[in-house]
């Protein structure tokens, strides 16, 4: 699964990594983004402008909004069955930004598990496969909402978890953006394990097990390098 990550780059920076997207003029960084809180995504609207969305898929047709909560994550194997995702995947589809994601890793005859920082090589921000929805509440406002897509874990991702989020190549944006409806069968090719060796994994403070904490020294190493996961 994916239930926190960073979003830390300076806004220019994703001007340079994702041309010919809009971006707000300036935001904050974020150390520890958790569900239900606001996230930076690119929707297939046809804009090509970033937004900020909630964290937490409330599908259109939904009567109670809480079903956020538990729908932060889709799993790629299962997005063109499940009512609460098939929609989206198929009309509705969206990159949330980010530039590294935590992931928690069990340790034999330890009750606490180990935070795990994961980023890219050259340190530059991403994109995960997203789904999104507008809710409408009772009283007439709207909300926007996403969802983070899910694989199998890469060889680096399966020292710490048994699921990974969808890191999408950049050439695989615009199919995914594609405003047009699409099928499964065009667009699961896309959803697979992103290459371990592009990526670096190291053990950080348990500070980040708190949502409230977010800081820069939540991605400090916890450990030296030697002790990273192979």
């Amino acid at each position: 699964m994916c239930g926190r990550f960073t979003l830390t780059v300076d806004p220019a920076q994703f001007q340079e990594t994702f041309p010919g997207f809009l971006f707000p003029a300036k935001f904050a960084p974020r150390y520890n983004i958790a569900p239900s809180q606001p996230v930076l995504a690119i929707p297939n609207d046809e804009r090509n402008a970033a937004d900020f969305f909630i964290w937490g898929l409330i599908p259109m047709w939904a009567k109670d909004p809480s079903i956020g909560a538990r729908l932060i994550n889709a799993r790629s194997e299962t997005l063109a069955e499940k009512p609460s995702f098939r929609g989206s995947f198929k009309h509705k589809r969206c990159l949330i930004l980010a530039d590294g994601f935590y992931e928690w890793k069990a340790t034999a005859g330890k009750k606490t598990k180990t935070p795990y920082y994961i980023h890219m090589n050259d340190r530059r921000p991403f994109a995960f496969a997203g789904l999104w929805d507008s809710w409408e509440s009772p009283d007439g406002s709207s909300l926007k909402t996403c969802a983070i897509i899910t694989t199998q874990p890469n060889e680096l991702m399966a020292n710490l978890h048994d699921r990974m989020p969808v890191i999408l190549h950049p050439r695989d944006y615009a199919k995914w953006l594609d405003p047009s409806p699409q099928t499964p069968e065009s667009l699961l090719p896309l959803l697979k394990p992103y290459p371990a060796d592009a990526m670096t994994a190291y053990p950080v403070s348990t500070l980040v097990n708190k949502p409230g904490n977010d800081s820069p020294e939540l991605i400090v190493p916890a450990q030296p390098p030697s002790s990273q996961p192979k």
